[in-house]
C-alpha cells in the first residue's frame, strides 16, 4: 500500500488508526510518506480535499472500519459534489467476518456507492497495489472525483509476489466512451465561432472547470481576443483575474446586481467548465430568456441537464479554449461593456465600505481588511455561510486556487481542516481561514493538529453569536422568528490557548490592522476572534426559485430595486 502511494507521488496522508487498519499503519515508518494525525476523520477527509483544491493533485485519507469510515463520508459527498480528487483508503474486518455483524463493521462501499467515481473493497494482498494504481487513475482522468478503497485486515496481513516495477491497473484500461466524430466536432467548433462573432452582447460564464484544468492562461487569451465580459461562479473565481477590466464579479444568488442582469440581457452565453446549478440560475423558466447558449464541459450528463443549449462541446476546457480561440475574430465590444458598467452605476464602491467609521465592526470591514493587508496573495480558506459570500464579494481574487471553498455540498466545518490541507500543499504561502463561529466549532479539535504538526494557520472567526445565513432567512422570509439560530460560543481566545495556540480579539475596526498583522508574524497558528455586527445580511440575494433579476438588495436601496418574495420559501432549501 505505501510502496504504490510513493510511486503515485504521495507526500502526506491525513488520517486516524484503528483496529482495522492497524497492519498498514504497522508498515509505515518504513516509507517516507508523511502522516498527519487528525482529531476526526471527518477532518482527514476535507484535509485530503483541500490539499488536493489548493494543489491540483490527489489527496489522501485514510481511516480505519465502521465509525472510522463512515466518520469519512461527509468529507467525501463534499469532494463528490465539487469534483475534486481524493483517494479514500479504510480498512475492514477480515474476509471470512464481512456480513457477520463483526465488530465495527460497516459496509461502506455500499455507504458511499453514490458519492464516490467508484470504490473497491480489496480481500486479497495481491490486488492492493494495482487497485490503489486504478483508484489514483480513476481519481484524475475525465471528470474528477473521489474514491475509496476498502481493504480487508487479512488482505493487509497476507503476503504476495510483489513488483515495484510492474505498474498495471487492477484490470485494463476501460473503453472510451463514444466521442463525437472529428466532422461533428469541426462542425460545432464552426457553430460556436458563428455564434460568438455575431453576437452583440456575449457573456462567459466561468466556473470551477477552468481552475480544475488549469485554463487560466487560455481563457485570458480568449477573452483578449473576443472582448467578451466574464462571470464567475464561486468555485470558479481566481480562474480570472477579479482585477481584469473585462472581469465582471460573481453570478447567482449572492451575486453582483449588475452581474445577474447582464446574463439576462445577454444575446449569448459562453459557459465554460460549469453546471448550471440552481444557485446560478435562479428560475430555470426565466433564465438568460434573450441569449444563445455554448456549453463546453468535460462530463456529457452536465450537457443539457438544466439548461438546454444550442452548442455542447464534451472535452477539456483548457483544450477546447486553445482550439476555439483562434476560430474567433477580434470584436470590439465596447457599447456592452458600456451598458453593464452604466447598469453598474456606483454598486461597485460597496456602501458598507463607505460609510463613516462609528467604531463599529462589519464582517465586510473583516475580508476586505484581510485582502489589503495580504495584498490578494494569500490562499482564503472558508466554511460555507455569509461570510463565505462576504468573502466572494470583498476579497479581490486574481488567481487560481488561491479561494479554497466547498460548492455544492455546502459543509459546515471544512474551513480548518481544509486549510490544514492547504498549508501541506502549499508550504510557502499564507493560508487564512475564514469561518462564522457555528461552523468553526463543528471542527475546532483540529487546532490541536495545527499544534502538533508545529503548523502556521491564520484563523479569522466571524463571530455574530448567529447561525448567520439561517438567520438572514428567517429574518427575511420567517417573519424574524430567528428559531435555533442564536448561538452562545466559547471563548475562542482562551480555546486557542487551551491547544497551546495563541488567540487574539477584535471589536473595533481601529484594531483590526495591528492584530491582523501581529498574528502574521507569529510562527504558529493564531486564532482570531472578530467580533461583528450580529445582524448584517449578504446582498444582493436572490430568492430560491425567483427569477435571476429579482434581487432582494440593501433595505436603504431606492424602493424601486427591492422586490417582494414569497413567504412559503421551502424549508429544505435553507442552507445549514
Amino acid at each position: 500500500m505505501w510502496e504504490v502511494l510513493e510511486q503515485m507521488g504521495v507526500e502526506v496522508v491525513f488520517g486516524y488508526p484503528g483496529g482495522a487498519i492497524m497492519p498498514a499503519y504497522d508498515a509505515l515508518p518504513k516509507y517516507r510518506v508523511k502522516h498527519v494525525l487528525v482529531r476526526h476523520e471527518q477532518g482527514a477527509a476535507h484535509m485530503a480535499d483541500g490539499y488536493a483544491r489548493a494543489s491540483g493533485r490527489v489527496g489522501v485519507a485514510v481511516a480505519t472500519s465502521g465509525p472510522g469510515a463512515t466518520n469519512l463520508v461527509t468529507g467525501i459527498a463534499t469532494a463528490m459534489l465539487d469534483s475534486v480528487p481524493c483517494v479514500f483508503i479504510t480498512g475492514q474486518v477480515s474476509s471470512h467476518l464481512i456480513g457477520s455483524d463483526a465488530f465495527q463493521e460497516t459496509d461502506v462501499t455500499g455507504v458511499t456507492l453514490p458519492i464516490t467515481k467508484h470504490n473497491w473493497l480489496v480481500t486479497r494482498a495481491q490486488d492492493i497495489g494495482p487497485v490503489l494504481r486504478e483508484a489514483f487513475h480513476v481519481a484524475l482522468s475525465g471528470r474528477p472525483g473521489p474514491v475509496l478503497v476498502d481493504i480487508t485486515k487479512d488482505a493487509q496481513q497476507g503476503s504476495c509476489d510483489f513488483d515495484p516495477a510492474d505498474r498495471r491497473l487492477a484490470r485494463p484500461a476501460r473503453q472510451r466512451p463514444v466521442r463525437a466524430t472529428a466532422q461533428d466536432r469541426e462542425d460545432a467548433f464552426e457553430r460556436a465561432a458563428r455564434l460568438i462573432d455575431h453576437a452583440e452582447r456575449p457573456l462567459i460564464l466561468a466556473g470551477h472547470g477552468i481552475v480544475q484544468a488549469g485554463a487560466a492562461a487560455e481563457l485570458l487569451a480568449f477573452v483578449e481576443r473576443t472582448g467578451a465580459p466574464v462571470a464567475s461562479t464561486l468555485l470558479g473565481l481566481g480562474g480570472f483575474p477579479a482585477t481584469h477590466p473585462r472581469a465582471l464579479g460573481m453570478m447567482g444568488m449572492h451575486g453582483e446586481a449588475w452581474v445577474n442582469r447582464a446574463v439576462q440581457e445577454a444575446d449569448l452565453l459562453i459557459a465554460l467548465g460549469m453546471r448550471f446549478d440552481d444557485r446560478v440560475t435562479g428560475n430555470l423558466k426565466t433564465y438568460a430568456p434573450r441569449a444563445r447558449k455554448i456549453h463546453v464541459d468535460l462530463d456529457s450528463s452536465e450537457i443539457g441537464k438544466n439548461v438546454a443549449v444550442d452548442v455542447a462541446i464534451v472535452d477539456d476546457v483548457k483544450r477546447v479554449l486553445g482550439e476555439l480561440t483562434p476560430r474567433c475574430k477580434r470584436l470590439d465590444r465596447t457599447a456592452w461593456i458600456a451598458r453593464i458598467e452604466a447598469e453598474k452605476g456606483d454598486a461597485a464602491v460597496r456602501d458598507i465600505q463607505a460609510l463613516p467609521d462609528t467604531g463599529k465592526l462589519h464582517a465586510a470591514h473583516v475580508i476586505h481588511d484581510l485582502w489589503r493587508l495580504t495584498e490578494g496573495k494569500a490562499v482564503v480558506v472558508t466554511d460555507v455561510g455569509q461570510h463565505q459570500r462576504w468573502v466572494a464579494q470583498y476579497y479581490t481574487h486574481d488567481h487560481a486556487r488561491g479561494l479554497v471553498t466547498r460548492g455544492g455540498l455546502g459543509t459546515m466545518g471544512f474551513a480548518l481542516p481544509a486549510a490544514i490541507g492547504a498549508r501541506f500543499a502549499r508550504p510557502g504561502d499564507e493560508v487564512w481561514v475564514v469561518a462564522g463561529d457555528g461552523g468553526f466549532q463543528m471542527t475546532a479539535c483540529e487546532l490541536s493538529t495545527c499544534a502538533q504538526e508545529g503548523i502556521k494557520v491564520n484563523v479569522a472567526i466571524i463571530n455574530n453569536g448567529y447561525l448567520g445565513m439561517v438567520r438572514q432567512w428567517q429574518e427575511m422570509f420567517y417573519g424574524g422568528r430567528y428559531v435555533a439560530t442564536p448561538m452562545r460560543s466559547p471563548d475562542f481566545v482562551k480555546l486557542a490557548e487551551a491547544h497551546g495556540l495563541t488567540g487574539m480579539r477584535v471589536t473595533k475596526r481601529a484594531e483590526l490592522a495591528a492584530v491582523v498583522e501581529a498574528a502574521r508574524r507569529e510562527p504558529g497558528t493564531v486564532v482570531i476572534d472578530f467580533r461583528v455586527e450580529q445582524e448584517d445580511s449578504v446582498y444582493p440575494m436572490v430568492p430560491s426559485g425567483a427569477d435571476l433579476g429579482d434581487m432582494i438588495r440593501r433595505p436603504h436601496a431606492p424602493p424601486s430595486a427591492l422586490v417582494e418574495t414569497a413567504a412559503d420559501t421551502e424549508e429544505d432549501e435553507v442552507p445549514r
